[in-house]
């Protein structure tokens, strides 16, 4: 797992330093998350509402194409049923996305942006509560009533990877961008449980 883990840093990494890119251009973003966890052991599942707010980077290496990265803070969640224990999970991460984009030009100083690619995030706090009463069967799975989301014993996996794709707009310097982050890294401590995060993001930005 650990070289699984080294070898999607360095790939991500890889893709940006390997562009050379003549237009480089850097922004501020923010904006809403609405996210959960899925996987075939969960229930009731409910959107969590959520935020992000970083910086991005923009390479066009060629004309109407670029490589897109930057560094969110992302705060998504989930609110479920596992066997029997209702749970509301906050948790935080910081994200590292690199997509491919392809801009279509729809009139001067407005351009259509679709663009898709992995990601990579780490799980820097949160809480994780059981809104239902811990039973004796219970509480060596998942502790205490209250724990932080990400700890060692009772909490996630701090490491999450995934892929996500969206469709956005430039108007001169301002940016609009909807997008879908689906994790493909299973951030569950429990033995032979399956839990995997997703979230839908609605994004505003200002670039330099």
């Amino acid at each position: 797992m650990k070289k699984i883990k080294l070898s999607l840093v360095i790939a991500l990494l890889g893709m940006v330093s390997l562009v050379g890119a003549q237009n480089t251009s850097f922004s501020i973003k923010g904006g809403l998350n609405m996210s959960n966890f899925y996987g075939d052991e969960l229930s009731d599942k409910n959107m969590k509402t959520g935020f992000h707010i970083g910086v991005g980077a923009d390479f066009e290496f060629a004309p109407n194409m670029a490589i897109q990265s930057g560094l969110l803070f992302t705060s998504k969640g989930a609110k479920y049923t596992y066997s029997s224990a209702e749970l509301n999970v906050n948790a935080n991460y910081l994200q590292l996305p690199v997509h491919f984009a392809y801009k279509i030009d729809v009139m001067p100083g407005t351009r259509v942006v679709l663009h898709a690619g992995p990601y990579i995030a780490y799980g820097v706090s949160g809480k994780r509560k059981i809104d239902s009463q811990i039973t004796d069967i219970l509480k060596p799975i998942f502790g205490e009533p209250e724990v932080n989301t990400f700890d060692k014993d009772f909490g996630y996996k701090p490491f999450d990877a995934g892929l996500g794709l969206g469709v956005g707009a430039e108007f001169g310097r301002i940016l609009v961008d909807l997008g879908w982050d689906m994790g493909l890294t299973n951030i569950s401590r429990i033995n032979n449980a399956d839990v995997k995060t997703q979230n839908a993001y609605l994004s505003v930005g200002y670039k330099f």
